[in-house]
């Protein structure tokens, strides 16, 4: 069972996320600190999206299928004496370009990414849960938490497992173990299954890793007849989703089977994601 959305849903959850990012952050003290960020202001969560995150997808679309590059792209400098009101601008700004891009855009069509994936539907999806993760960091800020839809939830277990985590570059070999977890999303009937296993390769930059810890996603008929999972995951799918976003505890999420395994799978999963 696939958890994707259709290319018009992400898009609409791009709209409504982003309006509610913008509303939340509109409300809030500038210089509040982002919790799940204290490095961040509120003022500093806003730049990051307007000026950084949607300001570069939206070039990338625009110039597709061109790869982006010092030459090509003019990184924006922050303004050092914008106030907030001029950084909210900004972002409605980009985000009513960035919004009009996507509209105006095949999915199908090649584009460049950090992924496998070279299509402009890879940047539907990703700034979809993008938006919707740092969404939840504006509510975080100002004290105003609301529920992640479960459907895209569910999709952002499955890309943050899949992508964020499982995604191998082309120069790496893996080699899966004997070693499986299933994360459950509940109230979506969802389930994902991850084979831990070993990561080898030598990066561009000379590094060479050999048979380092890794995992990988597994689609249902990958799995081998009669495998049981030597750890369930179990919870809402939003709950799953903002936990593997290192956005809240596990509180509401049973864990059951190999506390050993367990704990390999939460090692290569509870470490911070750079990529936008």
């Amino acid at each position: 069972m696939t958890t994707r959305l259709t290319p018009a849903a992400y898009l609409d959850h791009i709209r409504s996320e982003s309006a509610r990012f913008r509303a939340v952050l509109a409300d809030t003290d500038p210089t509040a600190p982002v919790p799940t960020a204290p490095e961040w202001t509120a003022a500093d969560l806003l730049w990051h999206v307007a000026g950084e995150v949607q300001h570069f997808w939206t070039h990338v679309v625009e110039t597709r299928p061109a790869t982006p590059s010092d030459e090509t792209y003019d990184e924006p400098k922050r303004p050092q004496n914008a106030t907030y009101e001029d950084l909210l601008a900004l972002f409605d700004e980009t985000n009513t370009r960035f919004v009009k891009t996507l509209e105006q855009t095949p999915p199908d069509d090649r584009a460049w990414t950090w992924s496998k994936e070279q299509t402009a539907g890879f940047t539907f999806r990703r700034q979809a849960h993008e938006i919707l993760i740092h969404r939840l960091d504006a509510e975080l800020t100002a004290g105003t938490v609301t529920p992640l839809d479960p459907k895209l939830a569910a999709d952002g277990v499955d890309e943050v497992l899949d992508i964020m985590y499982g995604g191998k570059p082309e120069w790496s070999s893996f080699v899966g173990g004997k070693h499986f977890v299933r994360v459950d999303a509940v109230d979506t009937d969802t389930r994902i299954w991850v084979q831990l296993g070993l990561l080898s390769g030598t990066r561009p930059n000379g590094d060479h890793l050999e048979n380092e810890p890794d995992l990988y996603v597994i689609s249902h008929d990958e799995v081998p007849a009669g495998t049981e999972p030597d750890v369930i995951i179990e919870g809402a799918a939003g709950d799953l989703d903002a936990w593997l976003w290192r956005r809240r505890d596990d509180e509401d999420i049973r864990i059951t089977g190999d506390q050993d395994v367990y704990a390999e799978f939460r090692a290569l999963t509870n470490q911070p994601i750079t990529n936008d």
